[in-house]
């Protein structure tokens, strides 16, 4: 977004999105109503593994914007949090969110998982920056999913009511994973060959991707090599592995089918918004799948899923947009 001179009725908001590679740190300056927008200035990336701590990390932007003094702050984190207490695995990083309120001064301190920043980020989405999947009506009163498969699979959903809103984080990516139709089971039969439960992450994950693949290559008969999700992506594109090939157009029909479960789930009238870091990067693949076929499958509520939209979120930001929205959703209600 543009930078603007920050409005001097609305107090800076500090966000982040702390991921095991990257630290982005940022300020929100204003709210624009008429845009549906958040002014995001002073975005600054950092290499995680530079820091010893989120304290270290912290200490150095705010160094970088010191004539800026926030006094409130929100963080989305690639990781748990209980109880106020955080833990990055992939860093090594723990932190109190009190203990990190107070040595920064901040009077308003929220941590959240990066699936509920996404949920938070959805009703302030650019439309015409993003893809269409699936078209449908959303109800603009009802809950919105959000979804998608990255290093492992998140998702959340924004729960909208008359008496306000709230984003409910889950653990969708470790529900038993469901077969559809012969080849669905087949895949998982094999799976269940090497891994003791097949869940919704075991496919639907970078790691899941070398599953799929180790798994169709036994359904297919032919011996599996020993390949990444990125070589398979790399093969499946050249059209020099029709195993490769059947393999991402078997996971783009499939998490159809997941995605379809979770909106029934939530009972995401609003909405479905899908995203992570790699069907972003399948978009053609994508949108020529059976994607839509399979995510209205679902028998007697089919007509329900029917009237549900899909987007696929190629937006930038969406962390920093949802920190944003976290608080200032809270301090509308």
């Amino acid at each position: 977004m543009n930078s603007c001179k920050p409005n001097t009725e609305f107090a800076p908001i500090l966000v982040a999105d702390i991921g095991g590679t990257n630290a982005r740190f940022a300020l929100i300056t204003a709210f624009k109503p008429e845009l549906n927008q958040f002014v995001i200035e002073h975005n600054i990336t950092f290499p995680s593994a530079d820091f010893a701590s989120l304290e270290a990390a912290l200490t150095h932007y705010l160094s970088q914007v010191s004539h800026i003094q926030p006094t409130r702050a929100c963080l989305a984190v690639a990781g748990p949090i209980k109880a106020g207490q955080v833990h990055l695995t992939n860093l090594g990083w723990h932190f109190s969110v009190e203990q990190v309120k107070s040595e920064f001064n901040l009077a308003q301190l929220e941590v959240i998982n990066d699936f509920a920043a996404f949920a938070y980020a959805a009703p302030y989405l650019d439309l015409q920056q993003n893809i269409t999947v699936k078209t449908g009506q959303a109800d603009a009163d009802a809950t919105i999913a959000v979804m998608g498969p990255g290093t492992g699979f998140g998702a959340a959903s924004l729960v909208r009511s008359n008496q306000g809103s709230a984003v409910l984080s889950c653990e969708a990516g470790h529900i038993s994973l469901a077969s559809v139709n012969e080849l669905d089971s087949q895949l998982i039969n094999e799976l269940r060959k090497q891994l003791p439960h097949v869940s919704v992450e075991t496919v639907f994950s970078g790691p899941g991707i070398s599953h799929l693949y180790q798994a169709m290559a036994a359904v297919k008969g032919v011996e599996a090599k020993n390949l990444t999700a990125a070589q398979i992506s790399e093969l499946a594109n050249s059209g020099e592995c029709p195993v490769c090939d059947a393999t991402l157009n078997q996971f783009c029909d499939w998490i159809g089918s997941v995605a379809g479960d979770l909106a029934l789930t939530f009972g995401a009238l609003g909405g479905v918004f899908i995203g992570g870091g790699i069907l972003p990067r399948m978009q053609e693949r994508l949108l020529a799948s059976r994607f839509v076929e399979r995510f209205t499958a679902k028998g007697i509520m089919s007509q329900y899923v029917s009237q549900i939209p899909v987007t696929l979120v190629i937006q930038g930001n969406i962390p920093l947009i949802g920190a944003a929205a976290c608080l200032h959703v809270n301090e509308q209600a």
